[in-house]
């Protein structure tokens, strides 16, 4: 008689993805909190140097959510690296998208910065993914661009404010984004 030796399953179970799922939900929140702290400290998005520094506050916080919202599975990065990539990555995104827009408010001028953001903070966090994920990682850039765009879009057009001039979208759009983005986490936890 042979023994069978049985080994867990390495697939996520229906509970298991919920729960990822609902865990990087809550890393929407880094969006407004960064969002909101950077229009504390450096006020409108209206000049580069506001632009820059601004986007690197927000990314700060951004980064730090989203590294606690990947959860503790093998597939985590390192807490340095991810906060790093994505406050480098939405530093130059938005001084590079702002700038480029001319620092206008219109949806179309936001949805084109805010998917240049979305490139540079996808390019960033995909450095710091690749060891994990590989070729696969060669997607995020332009996911995250699109996804980005689209943020800036619901929150323009639900009605913010945004002549104001944020760093980000609003916590509408930052809900969304971080609904397509759920792929992420789910990701890491299945390799």
């Amino acid at each position: 008689m042979t023994d069978i030796a049985t080994f867990p399953s390495t697939t996520p179970t229906r509970s298991s993805r919920l729960r990822t799922v609902g865990r990087w939900m809550v890393t929407f929140t880094g969006f407004p909190l960064g969002g909101f702290t950077a229009e504390l400290l450096v006020g409108p998005v209206n000049s580069i140097t506001a632009a820059l520094i601004g986007g690197l506050i927000t990314g700060l916080f951004v980064g730090a959510v989203q590294w606690w919202g990947l959860g503790s599975g093998p597939g985590r990065p390192a807490p340095a690296g991810w906060i790093a990539a994505t406050a480098t990555g939405f530093m130059v995104g938005l001084g590079v998208g702002a700038a480029t827009v001319g620092y206008d408010t219109g949806l179309g001028s936001l949805v084109i910065q805010g998917a240049i953001c979305g490139l540079a903070v996808g390019a960033a966090q995909a450095l710091v993914l690749r060891t994990r994920l590989g070729l696969l990682t060669l997607a995020w850039p332009p996911a995250l661009a699109a996804i980005w765009a689209i943020g800036w879009a619901v929150t323009t057009s639900i009605g913010v404010q945004v002549d104001l001039q944020f760093t980000v979208f609003g916590s509408a759009g930052a809900i969304v984004v971080t609904a397509l983005t759920a792929v992420l986490p789910l990701t890491l936890n299945r390799k």
